[in-house]
C-alpha cells in the first residue's frame, strides 16, 4: 500500500498462529508462575508487534526488558503499600475522615493512574527504536494527571457528551510533547468533528434512558414516594401512593437493556470512528497520517472474538460439568468435596480469564494493531533522513503503577 505521494505506507507481517503459539504459551507461564510472567510475556507481545512493523521499509524495534517491568512494578508496589494502609487506618476513624476515606482514597487513586499512563506512554516511546533512533516525551506527568482529571468530571457531568473534546486536547498535550529523535509531533484532530460524527451514536444510546427518565417524572407521585420511604410500612404506603411503580421499574429495565444492547452493537462503529479520527490527526514535523480505516472491518474484529469467546466456554462448560461429575463419584467426604469445589471454581475462573483475554488479545487487539497500521497513509517522509538523535531512556516507574493500578495498555 502507498500513501497518495507514492511513498510506502506502514505494514504489519505478524503471522496469527505465530502470535497465538506465544499468547498460549506465555498464558500457560502466567498461570504457573502466579502471575510473575506476565512481565515476559508483555515484552513478547511487544517485540512480536513492533518487530513485524515496517515503516518506509524499515521495521520499528522493541528495547525493553521484563525485568524492567518486573523492577517497576516492586517499585510501584512499594509506593501503594503505605497509600492503602493508610486507606485502611483512615476507614476506621468514625468521624468525618472515615466516612470520607474511601472518596479521598478512590480520587488519589484516580489522579495517580493519570500519573501513571503518562509515564508508562514515555517508558514505551522511549524504548520504541526505529532507524536507529529512538522516541522520546518529555512534559509533566502530574501535569496531564491534572488535565485528564478535570476533563473527565467535565465528561461525567455532560453524560459522555464533552468525551471528543477531552480527547483532544489530551491527545494533544502527549502529541506536543512527543518526539522522534528531534522531530516534534503535533495532533490535528478536533473535538467538533468527533463529536458532530459520534453524535448520533450517543442519541441512540441515551434515548432509551431519557424515555425512562422522562416516564418516571410523569408517572410516579414523587412526594408520595418520599413520604412512604420515610414510613414504617414502606412497601405497603409506596403501593396506595404509586400504584404504577411496579410497571415504571419493569420499564425501566427494558429501556436500560435497550440501551446497553445498542451501547454494545455501537461499540466497534464507534472504536473504528475513534481510532480512524486519532490516525488522521498524528503529526510528526511534516509528516502527516491518514487513515482509511473502515468500520465494517473493526465488526469483523469484534465478530471474530464473540465466534472463538463462544466456542471457548462451550468447551470450557463441557469440560467443567465432565469434571464436576468425576469429582462427585471421586469424592464422598463432604469436607473433602467442599475442598475440591473451592479449588475447581478457582481454577477454573483464573482459566476462563486467562483464556478469554488469549483469545481477546489474539483476534480483536491483533486485528485493530495490523488494520491501524494498514489502512495509514503518510506524506513526507523525506523528513525521516534529517532526524537527528535526541532522548534518552525513561524509568519503568509508570509501567509499574500503570499494572499495579490496572490502568496499562499494549
Amino acid at each position: 500500500m502507498t500513501s497518495p505521494t507514492g511513498e510506502p505506507a506502514i505494514r504489519f507481517f505478524g503471522d496469527s498462529k505465530a502470535y497465538w503459539r506465544l499468547l498460549m504459551r506465555g498464558g500457560v507461564l502466567v498461570m504457573v508462575t502466579l502471575g510473575i510472567y506476565r512481565f515476559w510475556l508483555t515484552t513478547d507481545v511487544r517485540r512480536f508487534l513492533w518487530s513485524n512493523t515496517e515503516v518506509a521499509g524499515d521495521g520499528l524495534e522493541y528495547s525493553g526488558t521484563p525485568l524492567e517491568l518486573l523492577i517497576g512494578f516492586l517499585t510501584a508496589i512499594a509506593i501503594l503499600v503505605p497509600l492503602y494502609t493508610l486507606f485502611f487506618f483512615a476507614a476506621l476513624d468514625l468521624g468525618f475522615i472515615g466516612q470520607m476515606s474511601g472518596v479521598i482514597g478512590f480520587a488519589l487513586l484516580f489522579v495517580l493512574g493519570q500519573y501513571a499512563i503518562y509515564r508508562a506512554r514515555r517508558y514505551r516511546l522511549t524504548r520504541t527504536v526505529y532507524r536507529g533512533l529512538r522516541f522520546h516525551q518529555n512534559g509533566s506527568a502530574w501535569g496531564y494527571a491534572l488535565r485528564a482529571v478535570l476533563w473527565w468530571s467535565l465528561t461525567l457531568m455532560t453524560l459522555g457528551l464533552a468525551y471528543p473534546f477531552q480527547l483532544a486536547s489530551l491527545e494533544r498535550y502527549k502529541m506536543r510533547h512527543t518526539f522522534y529523535g528531534d522531530l516534534g509531533g503535533r495532533f490535528d484532530g478536533s473535538g467538533l468533528s468527533l463529536f458532530l460524527r459520534g453524535l448520533p451514536m450517543w442519541l441512540v444510546v441515551v434515548a432509551p434512558l431519557a424515555v425512562t427518565v422522562g416516564a418516571a417524572l410523569e408517572t410516579l407521585d414523587w412526594r408520595a414516594l418520599a413520604a412512604a420511604l420515610a414510613s414504617e410500612d414502606v412497601q405497603a404506603n409506596i403501593e396506595v401512593g404509586n400504584p404504577g411503580l411496579t410497571g415504571v421499574l419493569l420499564f425501566a429495565m427494558i429501556m436500560l437493556a435497550a440501551a446497553a444492547v445498542m451501547a454494545a452493537v455501537l461499540f466497534p462503529a464507534f472504536r473504528a470512528l475513534t481510532l480512524r479520527w486519532w490516525s488522521s490527526g498524528l503529526r510528526l514535523g511534516p509528516i502527516e497520517f491518514r487513515s482509511r480505516l473502515r468500520t465494517a472491518q473493526v465488526y469483523r474484529a469484534y465478530l471474530r472474538f464473540l465466534g472463538y469467546a463462544a466456542a471457548f466456554a462451550i468447551a470450557l462448560a463441557v469440560l467443567g460439568f465432565a469434571v464436576l461429575l468425576a469429582l462427585g463419584a471421586l469424592i464422598t467426604d463432604d469436607q473433602t468435596g467442599e475442598i475440591a469445589a473451592t479449588v475447581f471454581l478457582l481454577v477454573g475462573y483464573v482459566i476462563a480469564a486467562l483464556g478469554l483475554s488469549i483469545i481477546y488479545r489474539a483476534t480483536a487487539l491483533l486485528a485493530l494493531w495490523r488494520l491501524g497500521m494498514e489502512s495509514l497513509q503518510l506524506s513526507g517522509l523525506s523528513a525521516l533522513d534529517r532526524v537527528r538523535a535526541v532522548g534518552r531512556p525513561s524509568s519503568a516507574l509508570g509501567e509499574g503503577l500503570a499494572d499495579a493500578l490496572n490502568v496499562g495498555g499494549i
